[in-house]
């Protein structure tokens, strides 16, 4: 792993060098088609932005790929170059189906099954799936049977990437959150000695951070469905490999590491049930829509949001780690204060409800009567 390192540096500086590159010119070719963001009621810009970013995000990555697989070509094993090509062939098509959508506004319908045709590509062509999983507070590891792997892991794909598509509703907040993401799988990958994972997270980061410098704000380009759903469809591959990598993590890790866009979507889903409106009506009661509600600027909204994303990566590798050493109990607090933090930081923004706040209200009530009973003495 070591001695791949300089490799895949130079792989992440070539896929950085190409973002900075490809990224205007896919700006001139956006407005040239019409692929434009028109500002409405429920978004922040006010002015037409163009869209399709996310391809040069993509076009980095495949090249800077390219660009280094001759450096190792006996790297890699069977199983992890199965991967590589079901990561390439279903990573393409999720960014053509975004693509359409950035320049034809395809509906919700047409996007979900492309998603899911990606995700069977992926499961049936390439025979990706959770085959096990790590129960935490046991030591053996629970063997999945093929009609509940294959639907979780349809599941797991399509779920993943629409939630990072939910989060970008601010200059650089998908692509910054997606980021932080990734790099915290890259700390995990070197801490396991995990080569090819590794290396494609670098060529990631090389790709969103070169896209950065025109997306955050204020934004020069908007990465489209184009870049969302590639960003969202990486993350779930990629954290798929926590399912499958056999006595380091528990089932729960993936989970943590895109904590804020998987959040952010389940208190999206009860706040539109508490409402009686349909799942996939959009809103503007997403976690940066209530940040900037409370009076954060756009820049400390993206940057908060990104410490919050950072907060969950450093769960995530101390849960890895923890499980490494089979220290459960670690496994236990940590899910015990991530789920602690993430209600009662819901209840104070007005995540789920401006008036539904229970954890607060039982905290409040319990104050008043540790008061009461301290002034009756």
């Amino acid at each position: 792993m070591i001695t791949m390192l300089p490799v895949y540096v130079i792989g992440f500086i070539v896929s950085l060098a190409l973002a900075l590159v490809l990224t205007p010119l896919v700006k001139k070719f956006a407005i040239r088609i019409g692929a434009v963001d028109v500002p409405d009621a429920r978004k922040v810009h006010t002015r037409i932005m163009p869209r399709l970013g996310g391809l040069g995000i993509y076009l980095a990555f495949v090249i800077g790929l390219i660009a280094v697989l001759p450096f190792i070509p006996d790297s890699l094993s069977a199983r992890d170059a199965n991967f590589m090509k079901a990561f390439l062939i279903g990573g393409s098509m999720i960014v053509l189906i975004g693509a359409l959508d950035d320049r034809f506004q395809l509906s919700a319908k047409v996007k979900f099954l492309a998603q899911i045709a990606a995700a069977c590509v992926v499961v049936f062509g390439f025979n990706i799936t959770v085959d096990f999983v790590n129960i935490p507070f046991q030591d053996a590891y629970s063997s999945l049977e093929t009609w509940i792997a294959v639907p979780l892991t349809i599941f797991w794909i399509v779920g993943v990437t629409n939630a990072i598509n939910l989060i970008d509703g601010l200059d650089g907040l998908a692509a910054g959150v997606s980021g932080i993401a990734i790099g915290t799988i890259l700390v995990m990958s070197l801490l396991m000695g995990y080569t090819m994972v590794a290396m494609l997270c670098l060529l990631l980061l090389g790709g969103i951070i070169g896209f950065l410098f025109f997306n955050f704000h204020p934004a020069k380009i908007f990465m489209g469905d184009a870049g969302s759903l590639f960003l969202g469809f990486s993350l779930a591959m990629l954290s798929l490999l926590g399912f499958k990598q056999i006595a380091i993590v528990s089932f729960i890790t993936p989970l943590i590491i895109i904590g804020v866009p998987l959040s952010d979507t389940f208190f999206a889903i009860v706040r539109r049930k508490l409402q009686n409106k349909p799942i996939f009506a959009p809103d503007k009661g997403h976690l940066h829509h209530c940040l900037r509600e409370l009076g954060f600027s756009h820049r400390q909204t993206v940057l908060l949001i990104y410490a919050i994303a950072a907060f969950f990566g450093v769960l995530a590798v101390i849960q890895s780690s923890a499980a490494l050493y089979e220290a459960n109990w670690v496994t236990f607090v940590v899910i015990c204060f991530m789920m602690f933090f993430m209600q009662i930081g819901a209840e104070v923004i007005g995540l789920v409800s401006k008036t539904k706040r229970p954890l607060l209200s039982l905290i409040s009530r319990m104050r008043v009567r540790s008061n009461a009973d301290s002034g009756s003495k």
